[in-house]
């Protein structure tokens, strides 16, 4: 049952307070949605400071909860996708299990949390999966993810599932415009090269405009700066401020990429739903167009349109050219 970031908290502060508190927890839901402050609060929790008493008026002090990243300290490791590629990779996730094992001080407890885990390569998730078995004590584990569905099912089985309600929903930023096109572009159904590669069209223009908008937003941002610090600092400052500026944009680009392809996969899983009458409908505006499609589409042929997007999206994780791996990869989904 999917629940709001409050109500998470007050269930998972009601089992703290009865010594019932799991080791791990695996937060999920839409961007937005306040997955972030919830693990801020929990590490608060769990690692509770004294009572600030009262104000001047006798009122208790509220607890102003700092950003998740201002929590990081010895005990508390936050590991999230920093790199170019946006993927977690084994070696940090080494580094975090050292920490664990290292015993805390009296009372305190040891914290690690994971942004975007869904973002964990292979080797990373096996690593984790052994931390996860076997928890050093005094710990506390907390996954945040969009997509719980990508971690290893054998991580999901040893995690307290907490999804939440809010956030942006695939609709947003342009996902209700990109299924506009694609139930334009598919209007004689898949099953031939002609759709396939409509569909890849719509899909690239998405893609252009995000990264046209990307870096618009990094060349004004560097600009700003180079008009306010030129004067006062050398130039291999500023060429380490572009570089900076454009690693920003190209992950922002990327996840708008992810953001578009779980736009699509969803689009397609509402096929799987009409055809079996379960209702809860990711884009309901689309039930028509996709009612005429699922009457001549079978549950295996769509299972199998939706494994190529998973690996096409899995392609696009490695080294292999973008416009290659789009075009083979729509073939395969919708040809």
């Amino acid at each position: 049952m999917s629940q709001t970031a409050d109500k998470a908290f007050e269930l998972i502060s009601s089992a703290h307070e009865r010594k019932r508190l799991a080791h791990a927890f695996l937060v999920s839901g839409a961007l937005g949605c306040g997955k972030e402050h919830l693990a801020s609060r929990l590490i608060s929790l769990v690692n509770k400071k004294e009572d600030s008493g009262m104000d001047l008026f006798g009122e208790p002090v509220e607890e102003i909860i700092p950003p998740l990243d201002d929590q990081e300290s010895g005990w508390v490791r936050i590991i999230r996708p920093r790199s170019k590629s946006r993927r977690i990779s084994v070696k940090e996730i080494r580094d975090l299990e050292h920490t664990l094992q290292l015993a805390a001080p009296r009372g305190e407890t040891k914290v690690g949390i994971i942004v975007d885990a869904d973002r964990m390569n292979e080797q990373a998730e096996n690593a984790f999966l052994k931390t996860l078995e076997e928890p050093p004590d005094q710990t506390l584990l907390i996954l945040l993810t969009t997509r719980p569905q990508r971690l290893l099912p054998t991580i999901l089985s040893r995690c307290v599932q907490v999804k939440l309600t809010g956030g942006h929903a695939l609709s947003a930023e342009g996902g209700t415009e990109l299924v506009a096109a694609l139930d334009q572009a598919s209007q004689n159904g898949f099953g031939n090269p002609i759709t396939a590669l409509r569909l890849k069209a719509v899909f690239t223009d998405f893609l252009a405009e995000q990264k046209t908008n990307a870096e618009a937003v990094a060349k004004a941002a560097l600009k700003e700066e180079i008009a306010t610090y030129r004067d006062g600092t050398d130039g291999s400052w500023l060429k380490e401020r572009e570089d900076f500026h454009k690693a920003g944009a190209e992950a922002d680009y990327l996840e708008a990429r992810n953001r578009y392809l779980d736009v699509i996969l969803a689009w397609l899983a509402d096929l799987i739903r009409i055809k079996t009458k379960s209702g809860g409908l990711d884009f309901p505006s689309s039930a028509a167009h996709l009612q005429k499609i699922a009457e001549t589409e079978s549950i295996f042929q769509i299972a199998k349109r939706l494994d190529a997007l998973e690996s096409l999206r899995r392609t696009l994780e490695t080294n292999a050219s973008e416009p290659l791996a789009l075009e083979v990869g729509f073939l395969k989904a919708f040809a």
